[in-house]
């Protein structure tokens, strides 16, 4: 049984559209984060190590390979990667190693070669996920989006971005992509609707910038995907449960599901070193991942329901190493409990009105009878 005979995945969704294969070709386009330069914050989210993102140029040399880039770099599911014509590529060892600029001409070129390889599809969507990909003057994030816009076949950007770095002016430029006819996808790094969990992370936002610029960005047309981690420091399943009802009470149109896992380079490898953090089980993630879908309603899109890590940089849990166990255990649970997206949907308790309780207080949601 395929994850799409029981979710209503961004795959299909895609093809059901367009009527054919769509796939996504990932871009670092070489952005940092207000949460590392200073401008909000310094050093990241607790879990984020950028370093992980890509294929490094050395490491492909050590496998002999001379093209400097992956040949069909898939959408990368690292954490915290939801980030100007260039990807800066980093040493594996994830510390002060060479850096190596890549255009983006190269990245385009690479991931199309690889998908036509894979699967002979001739449609793509650029998406430009490492760091946050509205961070910089509207003028040159419209000179990158053309520039991914221009290569044959391409329909449409993934935009990922923190909430708190989507101006009105970004905004009416990527509405103005959509009034063309493009594809436009608008992903929200959200990743908890409890303020506190995401102070604890370092996140340097809370919830009130995603309501704003998700209700901006839907306000204009644009469709929303909101990320949202279940695992992190503090929270338990119903934590995830809720953090899931407030978003579509606010509304949304698609998700991505992450389980935290620890990287090297990071705050939380200390914190997981010192005992002070203890990652998801395989059981328990697939156990709340499913609950998420469960209650979903069917028109949302799920664009992703795990994310993995590098071997070279994955300290726990190991079974965030691959992606389809998790995703055929998911498939295997839904199977088991004879459900699907849709089948068990909640009402949040308090509304949008009553966030600012519901981050103070335990979670609790009302089913709909």
């Amino acid at each position: 049984m395929l994850l799409s005979d029981r979710v209503h995945t961004f795959g299909q969704w895609l093809k059901n559209k367009h009527g054919e294969r769509v796939h996504k070709i990932a871009l670092d386009a070489g952005f940092t984060c207000p949460n590392r330069d200073g401008s909000k914050g310094t050093g990241g989210c607790t879990f984020c190590n950028n370093a992980s993102f890509n294929v490094t140029v050395a490491q492909q040399r050590r496998n002999g390979r001379s093209d400097p880039l992956p040949a069909a770099r898939a959408e990368t599911s690292f954490l915290g990667l939801t980030g100007c014509g260039s990807m800066t590529v980093v040493e594996p060892d994830g510390g002060a190693g060479a850096r190596v600029t890549v255009s983006l001409q190269e990245q385009l070129a690479s991931g199309r070669r690889g998908i036509a390889r894979r699967t002979r599809a001739s449609k793509y969507l650029a998406y430009f996920q490492a760091y946050t990909n509205t961070y910089a003057h509207v003028d040159a994030l419209r000179a990158m989006y053309d520039e991914a816009l221009a290569m044959q076949g391409m329909i449409g950007l993934c935009v990922g971005t923190r909430p708190d770095c989507v101006p009105d002016e970004v905004l009416d430029l990527l509405a103005g992509y959509r009034d063309r006819g493009m594809e436009v996808w608008l992903e929200l790094g959200l990743q908890s609707a409890f303020d506190e969990s995401l102070r604890r992370v370092n996140r340097g936002h809370g919830l009130a910038e995603y309501v704003t610029a998700c209700r901006a960005a839907r306000g204009r047309g644009i469709p929303v995907c909101t990320h949202l981690i279940v695992g992190l420091p503090g929270e338990t399943g119903r934590h995830s449960l809720t953090s899931l009802d407030i978003v579509l009470d606010i509304g949304t149109d698609g998700l991505k599901l992450h389980p935290l896992h620890v990287v090297k380079g990071t705050q939380l490898a200390n914190e997981w070193r010192r005992g002070e953090y203890t990652p998801l089980s395989l059981e328990d993630y697939v156990a709340t991942a499913t609950d998420l879908i469960e209650r979903t309603p069917r028109e949302v899109v799920y664009h992703r329901v795990t994310g993995t890590a590098p071997d070279r940089l994955l300290l726990a849990p190991q079974w965030c190493a691959g992606k389809w166990p998790v995703v055929n255990a998911i498939v295997a649970e839904l199977e088991r409990r004879g459900t699907c997206q849709g089948s068990c949907l909640v009402r949040p308790i308090n509304g949008y009105e009553g966030l600012h309780r519901m981050n103070t207080s335990r979670p609790e949601v009302v089913l709909q009878t």
